[in-house]
């Protein structure tokens, strides 16, 4: 109970700090915008938002922040703030630690390593994607090009800022998005998705298989089988949960299904993110939605643990059998 309470205290002192001082340096950049009192209110308000990875946008339109897409201070403290609280508690109090324990535990490299993969990737495809695309990346100078794009491969983790218009994105780069907020930010966190650790333990199952090793190692540790199975559970979960709202939408509601599947995995992942289909959908499709973000919330595999039998020791086991695969 102690540890508990101590991690507690800390958890808290950590978002007090990291909200804080980012709230003042963003109160301070937007005075040189807007009144004394609604710059500060701005900037403790999108602290919050965008540490909580919430999303919540005060300019409407779906604007967002796409007024200070050539703005680095912006940009580099909203980004701060999306990653800090997307890798999780845990982690940062390694990091805090790092100095005095001289090395990371094994779920803070294996955060921090697909954290900055998928940064640098994500990075990479938009700003290529969107080089030349009037709408989005096309009319902005070098400067704008690197930080919309850099911001666009932050945000995904479930912080739902945008400094570049959603909607006029190309249709491969909107998938890839999709990709992006389908993953989320990491175990502990504020943010959504079925996590960076599941994604890593997939994807190191599929090496593993290609190389022939029946073990997932990182790192130079094995993981469980037992861990693999339930990373293969979340994750055929999810897309059943998300291809299901998708289909259900997509006979209820107007728009393309790529919007309706923008829409639906931005629910389950509570990313925030829109195409701007969602004030436009029914009340059903509102309330579909809603249940959505709950579900994905709280996670699926904890939702079917809730709701199914309990687990007993099995007295038996049945003899093992051969299927083809592939």
């Amino acid at each position: 109970m102690e540890g508990i309470v101590r991690l507690i205290r800390r958890v808290m002192i950590y978002t007090l700090i990291i909200e804080a001082t980012c709230a003042a340096l963003l109160s301070i950049r937007w005075a040189f915008d807007m009144p004394l009192g609604r710059a500060v209110y701005y900037g403790v308000f999108h602290a919050i938002s965008m540490f909580n990875n919430a999303g919540f946008d005060l300019f409407g339109g779906f604007r967002s922040l796409t007024g200070y897409v050539y703005d680095p201070l912006i940009n580099m403290i909203m980004m701060f703030l999306i990653v800090s609280g997307g890798i999780g508690f845990v982690v940062l109090s390694d990091l805090i630690d790092l100095k005095q324990k001289q090395k990371l535990s094994l779920h803070s490299k294996v955060v921090l390593s697909m954290t900055a993969t998928l940064l640098l990737v994500g990075f990479i495809v938009i700003f290529i994607f969107e080089f030349t695309n009037p709408r989005t990346l096309g009319s902005l100078n070098w400067g704008g090009k690197l930080l919309g794009a850099m911001f666009q491969s932050v945000t995904p983790r479930t912080a739902g800022a945008n400094t570049i218009n959603i909607t006029g994105l190309r249709q491969a780069t909107q998938f890839f998005i999709i990709i992006l907020m389908f993953i989320g930010a990491s175990p502990g966190s504020t943010g959504g998705g079925i996590k960076t650790t599941t994604f890593t333990i997939m994807v190191g199952a599929v090496i593993a298989m290609i190389r022939g090793r029946e073990d997932i190692v990182m790192f130079r540790y094995r993981f469980a089988q037992e861990r693999v199975l339930k990373a293969l559970t979340i994750t055929v979960l999810a897309v059943l949960l998300v291809l299901t709202v998708a289909m259900i939408l997509s006979t209820t509601e107007e728009g393309s299904f790529l919007e309706i599947l923008f829409e639906a995995t931005s629910a389950f992942a509570t990313a925030g993110l829109s195409m701007g289909l969602t004030p436009e959908l029914t009340a059903f499709g509102k309330i579909l939605l809603s249940l959505t973000m709950f579900i994905g919330r709280l996670g699926p595999l904890t939702l079917a643990y809730a709701l199914g039998p309990k687990k007993g020791k099995e007295l038996y086991r049945h003899p093992e059998g051969k299927l083809m695969i592939g």
